[in-house]
């Protein structure tokens, strides 16, 4: 038998598991010559360390077991040669997490899922120097009394996150059913986010699309890079339009096709473009604009009011699991983005205004 695409968290590094931190892993078996019948859950959980025949039999409910690129039930008889792929999220907890009772901006709750505006500097799951204070922690108070948020998990109910600086909108699912239907909506890439970022510059054309592989940095491990070549990093691909010029910068919208670590953020970086005080990229600097110390003051203060990077998730789409509904979700702009971004239209108004 080989397999594919099968690693271990307990075994990583701290660098693969930064890089390889998805919510959900794809594990990939092909059946020796020799195999016999054997029910394809059984067949799963010889194969995949701490993963329960339940949580198996989930994920083909679901719809998230191929066989041939075919999806089947948990009961299937896997046969000699085929190929098996299966996508499961979540992986076992490697460390005690405890309920806190933090306070949480709710927009949306049922008996499957809730949908959270995150608001920023809040991590959204445990990691090594983040144990708690976290989205999680706070989610593992507010469902106490649901199973999987007792389950032993590290990641309950995640199915995508956002940085710790920035905010916006999270759904998160309240059991294994939900949990692999939207997962499977964000692996497949049909569910349906933008985020609205303010950058740098004077954005050209009023469209756009940015591509380029992103991986780890190969000067931080800390940061992300886009790599020229395929041959490194993974594919991510960014849609923006311009919704405000705003002088030396520009409130824009953007539409991920794909959910890379830092996307939005390395990719402006990487068109010339980074992100309003994002200290990573190098927004945190002045980057246009005039030399008067008048203005360089108006952009202290901007960064004083928005000591983060300037990104918002401001909607988030998908088809409910249970109902199979199509759901939107929209938020408002955080105070401090707003703040600056009255502050940025009052000085070009003034500036017109002293070309008069």
């Amino acid at each position: 038998m080989s397999k594919k695409n099968t690693r271990k968290y307990k075994s990583q590094s701290t660098d693969e598991l930064a890089e390889n931190a998805e919510l959900f892993e794809h594990y990939r078996f092909e059946a020796d010559k020799g195999q016999g019948l054997l029910r394809i859950d059984k067949f799963l959980s010889n194969r995949i360390e701490n993963v329960s025949r339940t949580r198996i039999q989930a994920a083909a409910e679901a719809g998230n077991i191929l066989v041939n690129t075919v999806p089947v039930k948990s009961n299937y008889k896997v046969k000699p040669l085929d190929v098996i792929s299966i996508v499961l999220p979540h992986p076992p907890r490697e460390f005690e997490l405890l309920p806190e009772d933090i306070p949480l901006d709710i927009v949306y709750e049922d008996d499957h899922l809730i949908v959270i505006n995150k608001k920023a500097g809040m991590v959204v799951h445990p990691g090594i120097s983040n144990y708690t204070g976290t989205l999680v922690n706070a989610l593992m108070y507010h469902l106490q009394n649901i199973p999987l948020f007792k389950s032993g998990e590290s990641r309950p109910g995640l199915v995508h996150r956002i940085d710790k600086d920035t905010s916006g909108l999270l759904v998160v699912a309240k059991n294994e059913y939900s949990v692999n239907k939207l997962a499977a909506q964000f692996y497949n890439k049909t569910s349906r986010r933008t985020y609205h970022a303010l950058v740098w510059g004077n954005m050209e054309p009023e469209e756009g699309t940015i591509t380029g592989n992103i991986g780890r940095s190969l000067r931080d491990r800390k940061k992300m890079q886009v790599f020229a070549g395929d041959d490194k990093g993974k594919p991510a691909v960014t849609h923006y339009r311009v919704i405000e010029r705003l002088g030396y910068v520009n409130l824009v919208e953007c539409r991920l096709e794909t959910g890379r670590t830092h996307q939005i953020r390395v990719h402006f970086q990487h068109i010339k473009h980074p992100l309003f005080n994002d200290p990573e990229y190098g927004g945190n600097t002045i980057l246009r604009g005039t030399t008067f110390s008048k203005y360089k003051q108006f952009v202290d203060n901007c960064f004083k009011i928005l000591p983060r990077q300037a990104l918002h998730a401001k909607s988030l789409g998908f088809t409910h699991p249970q109902t199979g509904k199509e759901l939107f979700f929209d938020s408002e702009l955080p105070d401090d983005m707003t703040q600056v971004l009255n502050k940025w239209r009052r000085y070009v108004q003034g500036s017109l205004q002293d070309q008069m």
